[in-house]
């Protein structure tokens, strides 16, 4: 993947039994990838997810990841970077958490910034260090349109996309001429199965709409990914919106 707009050969997925990472892996199979390590905690999900990819002509291998170990994530994807040139870490992990139970559980809101913030700022570093000393690649980390402003029903997920939004951005800019490149993707409400027994919110999605704009963003070299695209309009309606009236709209 040494010209940045090609799909990528080699893809390391961090959050191996995510639905968004699985369908943009399928997708990506169907193109180009070759190759994929899916990385998650061990289980009999993740085992059945490299199962489905290597049915579909992939070579699939697991390994074992905490985002909540960070001390272990310089070995662990070192590992994976020793077997091999990959084009593109998927950075997928993430939790929802459970805003009303949070709230009243410091500890379990803790979690979730652990989860979707600290740790993918430990893994986001590991994964831009390990590209840039390859000399090329791609980091597509996973954030949401949550992270454009933080809504009254669910503050503590969209304040942890928020961080990691930030820290995307900066350090897309920090590898900047390296030819290493981060993509940051914003879907909006995303019907899967964490998602079953929510509310649905305007401009829903589906996991495989979103691999379709991974795609499309990687063969535009995009740097932002918006789905589905009226997002960033609405978004950029709502951010700007006076704080009294955001209160009444974003319940």
């Amino acid at each position: 993947m040494k010209d940045a707009t090609e799909l990528p050969q080699s893809l390391l997925v961090l959050g191996g039994t995510s639905e968004i990472a699985l369908a943009t892996a399928r997708r990506l199979i169907a193109r180009r990838t070759r190759t994929v390590w899916l990385a998650g905690r061990p289980s009999l999900a993740l085992e059945n997810a490299a199962g489905n990819l290597r049915a579909l002509g992939a070579v699939v291998h697991t390994v074992a990841f905490d985002a909540l170990d960070p001390d272990s994530h310089e070995t662990v994807l070192g590992k994976v970077f020793a077997e091999g040139p990959v084009d593109m870490v998927l950075l997928a992990f993430g939790i929802l958490g459970d805003q009303a139970h949070d709230e009243r559980d410091p500890a379990r809101a803790v979690r979730v910034a652990q989860t979707n913030y600290t740790g993918a700022v430990s893994a986001g570093l590991v994964a831009g260090r390990a590209l840039q000393a390859q000399g090329h690649g791609c980091l597509v980390v996973l954030s949401a349109a949550a992270a454009e402003r933080a809504r009254r029903a669910d503050f503590i997920y969209g304040s942890s996309k928020a961080g990691l939004d930030a820290f995307a951005q900066g350090l897309g800019d920090a590898l900047h001429g390296t030819g290493v490149r981060v993509m940051v993707v914003r879907p909006g409400f995303v019907r899967t199965r964490r998602t079953d027994g929510r509310p649905r919110a305007p401009l829903a999605t589906t996991p495989e709409a979103v691999a379709t704009a991974v795609e499309l963003g990687l063969r535009r070299g995009a740097e932002t990914v918006w789905v589905p695209g009226a997002l960033r309009l609405l978004m950029s309606v709502l951010r700007h919106a006076p704080r009294a009236v955001y209160r009444r709209l974003a319940v």
